[in-house]
């Protein structure tokens, strides 16, 4: 499938009710009421504040694609993808029947509504669902497990968001979009499933590396049977992680969220239209591994104080996500203050040997929040929307 076809499709079909990155079931209920009529849309269970777990099922094909989103509460740019690619395949005229005669698509948007409602990774229990694969301690955990038992997939999409900080390799690329085939075993054996998923990263990396270059990246596949990919991979079903990352001034992941709409379409178009054998993996190894080498902002040549003494450094500021009044806002908090050789910021400022100050015209210090900083007399905003 072109790019060009892709961008079109997206741009028509864009679910425009779903922007930023809180995303909750008050935001996808109307949605899923007008789905209805043209599809499966079930209750599957509940959380444990008693919030509605819902599923949708599309397609009448053999290839079986489980995909779940926001099992973390506040990674919510896979979701509003989902149902921009709901939208397209429910449309008319789009040429894309091929796809639901040849896949049967069971999709669940958010699999934690309590964290979503409270904009965490966790659920209300404080558990990390995507650790609870082997306790399934949760009611959640329960129903994701209890899904994939019923489905019976052919295919497992774990859709996620990562933080700004990663890299695609260590160059100055942001890994916009991120994939994983996980492991199975603690030797990270290269299994004939894994083949499978690689090859299909492969086909969405080619496609990627055609509007995003160089900033596709791949998580390392240490193995962790805790995790729900690497529990899913172990029972010999090929299982792929996506990860929705950082994009040059995209906080509200608007972009990135077009890039994973590209790659999920891309990845059905293949599963399609080929028998996925896993004999062209070998392209998988090509993309470079994440590394964390980001920061949102660095103030570079700042004289700072430290142990009491005026020197020059460079400071690292990361944003702190913080939900108010049901909106994300992004708090710049000063992560390191040192020589910082190697990394890279989204923003750079350069201080000039001037000292950082805070709001109250002292020198800037590690854990400090500030909106801005003072440099020779100016203000100077970390974060503008």
């Amino acid at each position: 499938m072109k790019i060009e076809v892709i961008k079109s499709l997206y741009q028509k079909h864009k679910e425009n009710s779903l922007y930023h990155r809180y995303i909750t079931n008050k935001h996808i209920e109307p949605l899923l009421e007008n789905f209805t009529e043209f599809l499966d849309v079930d209750t599957i269970g509940e959380s444990v504040l008693k919030d509605s777990i819902y599923a949708i099922k599309i397609g009448n094909g053999d290839k079986r694609i489980l995909a779940w989103s926001q099992m973390h509460g506040n990674e919510s740019t896979t979701t509003k993808a989902l149902f921009d690619l709901l939208n397209t395949l429910l449309s008319p005229n789009t040429n894309l029947d091929y796809i639901l005669e040849a896949c049967t698509l069971y999709i669940i948007p958010i699999l934690n509504p309590d964290g979503a409602l409270a904009y965490t990774r966790e659920n209300a229990n404080a558990v990390d669902l995507n650790r609870d694969a082997q306790k399934l301690s949760q009611p959640e955990s329960m129903i994701l497990k209890s899904a994939f038992e019923a489905f019976n997939p052919r295919f497992c999409y774990n859709l996620h968001g990562q933080r700004t900080i990663f890299s695609a390799g260590h160059v100055n690329k942001t890994a916009t979009v991120s994939f994983l085939a996980p492991a199975q075993d603690e030797a990270c054996t290269v299994t004939s499933n894994r083949k499978m998923a690689m090859e299909v990263i492969g086909k969405m990396n080619d496609k990627l590396q055609e509007i995003i270059p160089n900033q596709v990246g791949v998580y390392d596949d240490a193995f962790n049977l805790n995790c729900v990919g690497d529990t899913f991979q172990s029972k010999h079903v090929p299982t792929i992680l996506f990860e929705a990352g950082h994009y040059a001034n995209d906080y509200a992941r608007e972009h990135t969220r077009e890039y994973i709409y590209t790659s999920l379409l891309t990845s059905l178009d293949y599963i399609s239209k080929n028998k996925v054998t896993g004999n062209n993996y070998k392209s998988y190894s090509s993309i470079p591994e994440n590394e964390k080498w980001f920061f949102d902002v660095i103030i570079r040549n700042a004289k700072v104080r430290l142990n009491s003494e005026d020197c020059i450094a460079d400071i690292g500021i990361l944003f702190v996500e913080r939900l108010v009044d049901e909106k994300v806002q992004f708090i710049p908090k000063i992560d390191k203050i040192e020589k910082l050789k190697g990394y890279y910021g989204h923003k750079e400022i350069d201080a000039k040997e001037f000292m950082a100050l805070n709001k109250n015209l002292e020198p800037v210090q590690i854990g400090d929040e500030n909106v801005f900083v003072i440099i020779n007399n100016e203000e100077i905003a970390l974060y503008s929307q």
